[in-house]
This record gives structure tokens, C-alpha cells and sequence, in this order.
């Protein structure tokens, strides 16, 4: 089958299609013929070598975390799937033409939603809900801030959030701010205006999906006591706070992932899709997610 794949640390020339063995379906697993891959940050920081201390990989290896496609083959023991169903997985390997993941990673894709743009949703939906929904746990009526609400991961953290019946607030930058109030939140506040930042009402939580300065100033805005949940590791700043800090790794959820299409497919939850590439222009698609401030993008096959 043909993959991208990544033949050294390095930049998007590192990357390259090739033919790689076809994964085999063992017991308990289903294989899928690859409609769309999603391209995440976590691919380009495996790509740069940004993530090697701790998620080392060996070359040649195969980026990708989460994609739509068709089941092809189930293993022994499956029962949830048959070969052509429409499904969406978070899963590994996934910029190929075939992948095979362990039945929990997939969820069968509502009707309404095209297949290729269902490749965008399985890692960032689950990132986002399970930020809200495992790390932060807000109570109703709690004051949350989604720091970076615009990204797909912020997207679903919202609408995580306003499930649990939370007074969301969006941060986003000054530029976004118009974008920001279609979320339907409680308010939108520019972190980086003095200004605006300055009127942050005190928080019982905060939501990151950036990192950086941008919490570590948030930080005292915070209430003694409260949460901070993050994607992105403790920030350092957050020691010797009274707050409970929970950093939180994505795992796949069948369950929470369909329920997320169905969200989806209802127009409860917007993932915006900002370019499809083939999988032969992947070093074009990685530049472009790269940049940020970006709908997803997607490798079409």
C-alpha cells in the first residue's frame, strides 16, 4: 500500500510516499481502507523530533493519529463492525491507504456527515471533551475559560463545557474575536489585549489548548482552589498554586467518539475543514496545518 512516510527528524522533506507492508487484522481489530487522515500538531511535533524524549519513534515510521474510511476486513471476537461500514478511528499510522486499530478506537460515521470530512473530528473531539469532561470536571454554574476556544480542540471544549451547564468563556486573540461569538458562549475575552485581559472576572477552571505565556498569565485569574486541565503537559507556573492541575493524554472512546458524530451531524458541534490535500502533496498540507489558524486539514486518498 501506499504511505506517507517520515524517514528521519527533520522538516516536511523528511517526509516522503512510499510502499510500506499492508497491516494485517488480528483478533479483536478491524482494518479500514482510508477515505481521510486528519493532521494534528502531535504529527508535525513527532516530525520536527519536538516529542522524542518522550515518545521516541523508529524510522521509517508512519505519521497519522486519526482518519475515516470504510471497514475492509474485522478480526476474531468483533461484532460492532462489518466490512462496509463508514467509520472514524483515532488510531496510529493512519497518512496510508489501510490502517488497522483496535475496535475501541471506532465509531461508525452518521449518514449525513461526508466521509472524508469525518477524518477531522476523532482526535480533536475527544481531546477536547476529554479536557472538560476528565480533567477539569466542572460543576453547573462553574466559571470555565477555554483558552484557545477557536481550535478544533477548543471547539468541542466548549461544547463539552456548556453540557455540563458551565458558564464558558472563550479566549481567543484579538483578531478572533467576531468568529468567537458564534460559539454561542458567556463571553469572549482577547488574552492578548491588557486591557480586555484585565476584565477577566475571577475563574473557577481553566481549559488550555495553548500553553505557554498565555496560561501562565491566566493563572491568576484563577481562584484558590480551582482547576486548571491541560493538553499540553503541567505548565511549570502552575506550581505552588492552590489549584489542582490535571494534564490529560487522549484515549480512544467508541461510545464518546459516536455520540461526538452524531453531535456533529446535528450541528451542535462545528468542526471546520479548511483544505483537502492528496496524499502525494502531504509536505503542502503539513506547511499549511503548521501555520495554525487554520479550519483542519485533511490527506485525501
Amino acid at each position: 500500500m501506499k504511505a506517507v512516510v517520515l524517514k528521519a527528524y527533520g522538516d516536511v522533506d523528511a517526509l516522503a510516499v512510499q510502499d510500506m507492508p499492508e497491516p494485517k487484522v488480528g483478533p479483536g481489530e478491524v482494518k479500514v481502507r482510508v477515505t481521510a487522515a486528519g493532521i494534528n500538531p502531535v504529527d508535525w511535533k513527532i516530525r520536527r523530533g519536538d516529542m522524542k524524549a518522550w515518545m521516541p519513534v523508529q524510522f521509517p515510521t508512519i505519521l497519522g493519529r486519526d482518519v475515516a474510511g470504510e471497514v475492509i476486513e474485522v478480526g476474531s471476537g468483533v461484532t460492532d463492525f462489518k466490512p462496509g461500514d463508514r467509520v472514524m478511528g483515532v488510531v496510529n499510522a493512519g497518512y496510508a491507504e489501510k490502517v488497522v486499530a483496535p475496535v475501541d478506537a471506532w465509531a461508525k460515521v452518521p449518514e449525513s456527515i461526508d466521509l472524508k470530512d469525518a477524518a477531522a473530528l476523532p482526535l480533536v473531539t475527544l481531546t477536547g471533551v476529554q479536557l472538560i469532561e476528565e480533567a477539569v470536571n466542572p460543576k453547573k454554574g462553574d466559571t470555565v475559560l477555554v483558552i484557545g476556544a477557536l481550535g478544533a480542540v477548543g471547539r468541542a471544549a466548549v461544547f463539552a463545557a456548556k453540557a455540563r451547564g458551565a458558564k464558558v468563556l472563550a479566549g481567543v486573540r484579538a483578531n478572533q474575536k467576531a468568529e468567537a461569538q458564534k460559539l454561542g458562549v458567556d463571553g469572549v475575552f482577547a488574552l492578548d489585549a491588557a486591557d480586555e485581559f484585565s476584565k477577566l472576572p475571577m475563574l473557577d477552571a481553566v481549559a488550555d489548548t495553548v500553553g505557554g505565556q498565555v496560561v501562565a498569565r491566566v493563572l491568576e485569574k484563577v481562584k484558590p482552589g480551582g482547576t486548571l486541565g491541560s493538553v499540553l503537559g503541567e505548565p511549570p507556573e502552575a506550581k505552588g498554586r492552590q489549584l489542582t492541575v490535571r494534564a490529560i493524554l487522549t484515549h480512544p472512546d467508541s461510545r464518546r467518539l459516536t455520540q461526538l458524530g452524531q453531535a456533529v451531524a446535528k450541528g451542535d458541534l462545528v468542526i471546520p475543514v479548511s483544505k483537502r490535500f492528496p496524499m502525494a502533496q502531504v509536505k503542502e498540507a503539513q506547511k499549511l496545518a503548521e501555520q495554525g489558524g487554520v479550519g483542519k486539514v485533511l490527506l485525501v486518498n
